[in-house]
């Protein structure tokens, strides 16, 4: 058996930036790219540790350390007699280019599977907007959380039960879904126990554990045309864009004869029947009642996203679809609008039979919501804060929604754009000319400082409509009046053409109808 090399010098190891500290850590380093770099070759030797630490002018627990690190990573190996070498079952680890003697070929890139690539442009789709007029849920101003929120948040995570804990209970904490439960009751006519609330991040991941849950690998589901393309986007990421049906919206919701026609026996279907995302528009009586039969004669469910149902303008929040048959529909709902997205906590209302596949489901993806702000939370519901804010900001949101209409109305000539009419919610749905690209108008208007969404992207292929979501937002009326005007300029930059007066008749895509813009 060779003995070690005692004066041999290792390649590639300068000096030590002492400076720095952390000379175990530094020499490691150099080691590591040493053989990396193919300066060191798997089954060569290296000095002991003695030598090693002399020449380098450490001290010998400083290079025991770094080979010993080594060692546990598998780059190095210890023999009692041979000393400490470079790990024969290494291959080579330098880049392609860089090894002598090889043709260098540019390296194809890995291949992606199709879900890869469908979760990518979906993201695409929800990456943020900046908090510049008009991004949904801006919470500044009178649109924020007064300093209530702030004070529970100090108590409860000082102390009591806000304090760091282990895991909790993929349910919820208890009091949180006591208080949601006993919300939900009084505020939206959900018919519930505290036992069926799971506490969730939100919306979006309560209509990710409905697809886990309600559909089998052959189920086809409804969605609405359009639609918020987190529900479209989910289906579409797990293999379903094929079993995804887009039934048509007009002015009384969902078209409930049109979805019989096409997939009669679809297993489940998800709503927005309190505000229609994008459109705003409620689901009448009568296709409640529809949708409601369809459910029951096929044994189906239906997933009801509550979108916006606290702020409505004139009247009382429409009831939920949920108060009416609490055995077939999921009820979903969140704090992120009313409070501030980043808080993260929502819920699912579920029949009993779906509470444990539910749990499942939460347990699956990231256990539970921090407790801390559970408590935090429930606190702020049963002490009353959280109906006297959506009392107060409901003011400040009917308040803005007056103030963009009456700025839209003086500054976007009809022959652009018109409102899509609606009571309640934290957007306006403004429709654009047929010859104005929106998706291309809402990045030209980004670059001018003006956060829109198009519209046309949440329709199915082939059945796209031009149009922009606005968002109300904490701005003030100033920010929002010059952020009209800009946006009015870029439309005016965006259309392909003008059309005569006599040519600006559309087709309104909610009844069919023509009408004159």
């Amino acid at each position: 058996m060779p003995r070690r090399p005692q004066t041999m010098e290792l390649p590639s190891i300068g000096a030590l930036d002492r400076s720095a500290g952390q000379l175990g850590r530094q020499l490691t380093q150099a080691l590591r790219d040493a053989i990396r770099s193919g300066a060191l070759k798997p089954g060569e030797p290296l000095p002991s540790t003695r030598h090693l630490a002399k020449s380098l002018g450490l001290a010998r627990g400083t290079a025991s350390e770094a080979f010993e690190q080594l060692i546990a990573e598998g780059f190095l190996e210890a023999h009692s007699r041979a000393g400490t070498r470079v790990a024969t079952t290494l291959t080579d680890l330098r880049p392609a280019r860089a090894r002598a003697g090889k043709r260098v070929e540019t390296a194809a890139p890995p291949r992606l599977s199709q879900a890869a690539t469908t979760i990518a442009n979906v993201s695409r789709q929800f990456a943020p907007l900046p908090p510049i007029p008009f991004a949904v849920s801006v919470p500044t101003g009178p649109a924020a959380p007064d300093d209530v929120w702030r004070r529970l948040g100090n108590r409860i995570r000082a102390r009591g039960p806000g304090a760091p804990s282990g895991y909790d209970d993929p349910h919820g904490v208890p009091v949180l879904r006591e208080a949601i439960a006993d919300y939900v009751r009084r505020s939206r006519s959900v018919r519930c126990s505290a036992d069926q609330v799971v506490v969730t991040t939100g919306t979006q991941q309560g209509l990710y554990i409905a697809c886990q849950v309600l559909l089998d690998p052959s189920d086809t589901a409804w969605v609405e045309d359009p639609a918020y393309r987190g529900i479209t986007g989910i289906l579409e990421s797990m293999g379903r864009k094929d079993r995804m049906i887009s039934v048509p919206v007009d002015h009384a919701g969902i078209d409930v004869d049109a979805g019989i026609a096409m997939a009669k026996h679809a297993r489940a279907a998800f709503v927005t029947p309190s505000h229609q995302y994008p459109l705003g528009v409620p689901m009448s009586m009568g296709r409640r009642s529809a949708l409601l039969a369809w459910a029951r004669s096929n044994d189906a469910w239906i997933v009801e996203d509550d979108y916006d149902s606290e702020l409505r303008y004139s009247g009382h929040p429409f009831p939920s679809l949920q108060g009416l048959a609490p055995d077939r529909v999921v009820y979903l709902g969140t704090f992120s609008k009313i409070l501030f997205p980043s808080l993260r906590l929502g819920y699912a209302i579920v029949p009993d039979a779906l509470v444990p596949a539910f749990c499942g489901g939460r347990n699956l993806i990231d256990r539970h919501s921090p407790s801390a702000d559970q408590h935090v939370l429930a606190a702020f519901i049963a002490e009353g804060h959280l109906e006297r804010h959506i009392r107060r900001i409901r003011g400040v949101y009917a308040d803005r929604r007056e103030q963009l209409i009456a700025m839209l109305a003086r500054w976007i000539p009809k022959e652009l754009g018109w409102l899509q009419p609606s009571d309640q919610g934290m957007h306006l749905m403004l429709w654009l000319a047929k010859d104005i690209n929106d998706e291309l108008a809402a990045l030209r208007a980004l670059e001018s400082g003006v956060a829109v969404r198009a519209v046309s992207p949440m329709y199915s292929p082939g059945n796209g409509q031009p149009g922009l979501i606005l968002g109300l937002g904490g701005f003030s009326n100033e920010q929002m009046e010059a952020a009209v005007r800009q946006l009015a300029a870029v439309l005016m930059t965006v259309r392909k053409r003008k059309p005569l007066a006599s040519q600006r008749v559309s087709k309104n895509p909610l009844n069919g109808s023509l009408s004159r813009r």
